[in-house]
């Protein structure tokens, strides 16, 4: 036996059960995993068509390239246009936010099976057979390349319309975001012993690489500025899919990846599993935490303080947008009606402020599902046992978790209300009216995450389905002319369109009678059942 060992090469030992391990990465994220990439091919896919209607001649899109030039704010926010093509159009209107969903949906696959698996134990359990070091690593970052392959593959695929050149580079160059951030997660997940934390830290990274990107576009209208290049975003765009290809930018992606992907693997074999390279912090040097409540905060913190952050520069940018959305708009009839069937019939200025603020409400729908389901990752990592061992109820240990996710969605619209107001400069009480009125729509998809996680703990992730569903209706949606019942499957297709239209106080009452009854019932089954059944 130790002679086969020795003669069995170092690395293949190292990365023995690799094809397990990803057989069975791929088979726990059967449904969610395709669930990313088919929503964000869909959002991408589903472009040509609506700016086709919308500018339906080269005049008019040349018209719109030409007030896109002179719009710093519109560039800082989509980034620039390059030609005036239908597939240029595409890419720039989707290209940012399809590789920023692709960024968050790669880094989100390699944690989830390294330091996730880890802080379980259940990679502890998986090395005890015949698995090498680097074998989990490696999984993770082959599960997240075949996603990111899947989502080229259907832009290649489904934009070839539009030119096969534009479709393949614009194909990988989402794929090659995609791995930058996968391979930066591995990275980060090498020195955290923190699953949240490493969620976080590379979010952190994606978030300001969507602000060097904004910050150099909004500068220069080419995508020439330093700022631009600093940013894995800002390499999609200087790619210029459908506009004569620069095909090198491909090998920016490529030399990131393999560099962060060979930093990984020679940290992965300089620590003991289960530990970070960073050094833990140990808990508060002074006070102490008395209460679930003073707990649940003190683990959520974080993300509520930087959603607000996110939220009020959001309400900044978007109010600061608005009068410029109706020189950009001008005399449209297919954008105004877009704006008019996501933000009601009263005047563009109010259309526009009011869709802003709905898209706002949808993102803070995913707010409120990652907090509503930290109680699930409480539960299943065994950190839950120990609080209520003490004297502390499941009632009482869920309420402060859902103190922080039902309030902390109030304080993120509020400071969302209040940046639209500093952005915009005018109609404060309408605009934060606007923000508040989304929080019933808001509170019923945490009810439903709540529901799940209690009733039926495995099917607790579904509760993402559900939010992504519900964005997916809200965004795209009325871009499609999607018929009135698919926009009514979303809580948010009921709420009234403010500013602007009339406050209808029964479509609001009802979503919070929901939302309440929801929490109730969840409530229930987590009193009833079993932890960890």
């Amino acid at each position: 036996m130790s002679t086969l060992a020795a003669r069995t090469p170092r690395h293949s030992r190292r990365l023995a059960g690799t094809a397990t391990l990803l057989r069975l990465a791929l088979r726990r994220d059967r449904v969610t995993t395709p669930v990313w990439v088919a929503v964000n091919a869909l959002m991408v896919l589903s472009m040509p068509g609506t700016l086709r209607n919308l500018y339906g001649t080269t005049a008019e899109r040349t018209a719109l390239v030409d007030q896109l030039a002179t719009n710093a704010a519109f560039r800082a926010l989509i980034g620039p246009v390059f030609d005036t093509s239908v597939g240029a159009l595409t890419a720039w209107r989707a290209g940012v936010y399809a590789a920023a969903l692709a960024a968050a949906a790669s880094l989100l696959i390699v944690v989830r099976h390294t330091r996730d698996e880890e802080e379980s134990g259940r990679l502890e359990l998986a090395a005890s057979g015949a698995v090498g070091r680097r074998a989990p690593l490696t999984a993770a970052l082959l599960e997240a390349a075949v996603a990111d392959a899947a989502l080229a593959l259907l832009i290649a695929a489904g934009l070839a319309g539009q030119g096969a050149g534009g479709a393949l580079a614009f194909g990988l160059g989402l794929a090659g975001v995609g791995m930058v951030f996968a391979t930066m997660a591995a990275v980060v997940a090498q020195l955290t012993r923190s699953a949240r934390l490493a969620r976080g830290l590379t979010a952190a990274v994606l978030g300001a690489a969507f602000v060097l990107r904004a910050a150099g576009d909004s500068a220069t209208g080419d995508g020439s500025s330093a700022l631009t290049w600093l940013s894995p975003l800002g390499w999609l765009e200087n790619l210029r899919p459908f506009a004569d290809e620069r095909w090198w930018v491909l090998g920016l992606f490529a030399m990131a990846a393999a560099v962060q992907g060979a930093v990984a693997y020679a940290l992965a074999g300089r620590r003991d599993l289960g530990m970070g390279l960073l050094p833990g912090r140990p808990g508060p040097a002074a006070g102490r935490l008395g209460t679930a409540g003073a707990l649940a905060w003190r683990l959520q913190r974080g993300g509520v303080l930087g959603w607000s952050a996110g939220f009020l520069l959001a309400g900044v940018v978007y109010g600061g947008l608005t009068d410029g959305a109706a020189d950009l708009v001008g005399d449209n009839e297919g954008a105004r009606r877009i704006f008019e069937r996501m933000g009601g019939h009263h005047g563009l200025t109010d259309a526009f402020l009011a869709s802003m603020t709905g898209m706002l409400g949808l993102i803070a729908a995913l707010f409120v599902v990652a907090s509503v389901l930290r109680l699930h990752g409480e539960e299943t990592s065994g950190r839950a046992e120990p609080v209520l061992a003490c004297a502390v109820g499941r009632l009482r240990w869920a309420a402060g978790h859902l103190t922080i996710a039902f309030g902390g969605s109030v304080l993120i619209m509020l400071l969302a209300g209040l940046g639209f107001a500093v952005g915009y400069g005018k109609e404060v009480v309408p605009v934060l009216g606007a923000c508040l009125v989304q929080l019933p729509a808001v509170w019923v998809i945490g009810g439903v995450a709540l529901l799940l996680y209690a009733v039926a703990p495995r099917l607790a992730p579904a509760a993402w389905g559900v939010a992504v569903a519900v964005l997916l209706i809200g965004w795209v949606g009325p871009a499609l002319d999607a018929p009135r019942f698919v926009l009514d499957l979303s809580p948010f297709g009921h709420l009234p369109k403010l500013p602007g239209g009339e406050m209808e106080w029964g479509p609001v009452l009802t979503l919070t009678g929901l939302a309440v009854a929801l929490v109730a019932a969840g409530l229930a089954g987590l009193r009833r059942r079993d932890l960890g059944g």
